[in-house]
């Protein structure tokens, strides 16, 4: 099983079947925060749906095209990071990541995002890491600029949510201009 330990207080675990209760149970105490910036959260209304997506997502993780972790705060499931989209060829891919509320004000994410690009860039040869977020959601967006990304541009409509669309913003991070944090 994949495990990443990010600091003393931060651990990613890949998603395992037996993690299905506690990442709904995740979902469901965290709902309608989540529903403000993930277009999924209304469809995941039972344990049985993350019992159903686990599976695919430790085949792409088995098949080397994607990868779904849980975040471990101090042994609890806070959250959730997956790299998408890995493009080999490229060695491209885009990364996405979610917080309990409870959770938020720890520096987190940015944490675990920066623990996440030292795997990505240096373990794995990734060569460049895309972050897309809502134009109006600054506490994800506040990520990638804390961490350097060079912000690309504007994707108009570039995300069906809640029945609307609504404009991303595409960030992005290349190997060659990747440091770390207090580097």
């Amino acid at each position: 099983m994949f495990t990443l330990k990010v600091d003393h207080e931060i651990e990613l675990q890949l998603f395992q079947r037996h993690h299905a209760l506690k990442l709904y149970k995740l979902v469901e105490e965290n709902r309608e925060h989540l529903r403000e910036w993930m277009p999924w959260v209304d469809s995941m209304t039972s344990p049985y749906h993350f019992e159903s997506i686990i599976p695919v997502w430790l085949t792409q993780f088995a098949e080397n095209s994607g990868m779904n972790v849980g975040i471990l705060y101090k042994d609890e499931l806070v959250g959730s990071l997956g790299l998408h989209q890995i493009d080999w060829y490229n060695s491209t891919a885009s990364i996405g990541y979610y917080l309990a509320r409870n959770a938020e004000g720890h520096g987190i994410i940015t944490r675990t995002v920066q623990a996440f690009l030292n795997y990505a860039f240096f373990q794995i040869g990734l060569n460049r890491i895309e972050i897309r977020c809502g134009v109006r959601n600054k506490k994800s967006r506040a990520i990638p600029e804390r961490l350097g990304f060079v912000k690309e541009g504007r994707l108009r409509d570039g995300e069906q949510l809640n029945g609307h669309f609504h404009d991303l913003i595409v960030y992005s991070m290349l190997a060659r201009d990747w440091k770390p944090l207090g580097n």
